[in-house]
């Protein structure tokens, strides 16, 4: 009689002890699949100040992926090339935030990273402004009105009101803020002082220090589309000389 009775006990104990190591296994791979792809195909970043409105707003979270390259006009992420920054901070999550936020389930707070509009890349001849107060790329003007800011009375903001012509060094980029009078972009760093580099070369990003392009707004669900590059980048044609070992920065001593 006691062994009849203690079978059921011992089936339901064992399948349950199936049920609970299959339960880990599927939690252990969907944690070791979304690492692999936060590394590798994408990551979720939350945009922490209004320097690329109205594309981004503050708190919108940005997939940014890994696997495809970059162009001009494409909105990007990238790790601060040297005191950008400025002691900027965000509040940062506990200990089980953070976990989630390193296999990829909750968006990267990182107070490292920046994110801005790719203007110039490797060789380009970026001048600001043409007789119509327009940013030129390798003498072609940019027109900006599809994404630069405007304002709640609907005026839209200058490409740039301060004044510079540089020409982007070798494996590195000139990006720009969307909004253009809140955004510290390359503009300036262009007299910045660095002790590895010569004065203003910070001012251009490292092309390995960029994760990658951001593609669109995954949250909140009512801001949620696709970031392509505008169509004015389409025609800008490519630069006449071979890029620079160092950035060309004239006049010297520009900055905002």
């Amino acid at each position: 009689m006691s062994t009849e009775s203690t079978k059921p006990k011992a089936t339901a104990s064992r399948r349950f002890g199936a049920f609970a190591r299959e339960l880990v296994l599927v939690v252990v791979g969907a944690i070791i699949v979304s690492s692999l792809l936060r590394a590798f195909v994408g990551q979720m970043f939350i945009i922490p100040s209004g320097s690329m409105e109205n594309t981004l707003l503050v708190r919108d979270r940005v997939v940014v992926q890994k696997i495809t390259d970059f162009h001009r006009g494409n909105v990007v992420v990238f790790a601060d090339p040297g005191g950008w920054l400025g002691g900027e901070t965000m509040a940062e999550r506990g200990p089980i935030g953070k976990a989630f936020e390193f296999i990829g389930v909750l968006p990267d707070t990182a107070t490292e990273h920046l994110i801005k509009r790719v203007i110039g890349m490797p060789g380009d001849r970026v001048i600001c402004c043409d007789t119509e107060g327009r940013i030129t790329v390798n003498g072609k003007a940019l027109e900006e009105s599809s994404y630069l800011y405007t304002d709640p009375d609907g005026t839209k903001s200058n490409p740039s009101d301060i004044e510079f012509e540089v020409v982007v060094p070798a494996n590195r980029i000139f990006v720009m803020g969307d909004h253009r009078d809140a955004s510290a972009d390359s503009r300036c760093h262009l007299a910045d002082v660095s002790t590895t580099q010569g004065r203003g070369q910070v001012a251009f990003v490292p092309i390995d220090l960029v994760v990658g392009p951001a593609f669109a707004i995954a949250a909140p669900f009512s801001r949620a589309q696709l970031l392509p590059i505008p169509a004015t980048f389409s025609s800008i044609p490519a630069p006449k000389e071979p890029a620079p070992a160092e950035a060309v920065i004239k006049p010297e001593g520009v900055t905002c």
